[in-house]
């Protein structure tokens, strides 16, 4: 099992697990993911920030950007300045399993559990 958490955030992963074998949760939050979601999930949140990091130059410090992208069955939005911003991800119940889900992360939490989706992504590849 391989387990991050910090200050309201958790990220987790158990492959032992048979339907659902990722967990990310907020303070008040948590919901397990499969590995179908999971491999779905990480390339989308990782183009966010990577965009993100590419804008951040561009903008003065107090402007704002709001970063959507959206491929089935995963919508997520990254919200805030060049230095802090939020996350957020929408799981559509149309397709996989017919369930859905929504979670977010403000800023510290959103940059940390990112952080440790690339850790995680990485060392399993």
């Amino acid at each position: 099992m391989i387990n991050y958490e910090g200050s309201g955030w958790r990220l987790q992963r158990d492959t032992s697990r048979k339907n659902f074998s990722v967990l990310m949760g907020g303070d008040n939050l948590a919901v397990e993911l499969s590995e179908e979601e999971w491999r779905n999930l990480c390339p989308l949140v990782f183009k966010l920030v990577d965009q993100h990091k590419h804008l951040k130059t561009r903008l003065m410090k107090e402007e704002s950007i709001c970063l959507e992208i959206e491929n089935s069955p995963w919508w997520a939005c990254l919200d805030g300045t060049r230095d802090n911003w939020s996350l957020q991800l929408i799981l559509s119940g149309e397709e996989i399993n017919c369930r859905g889900l929504e979670i977010s992360w403000p800023s510290p939490s959103a940059k940390a559990i990112t952080s440790a989706m690339r850790t995680m992504w990485d060392s399993q590849q």
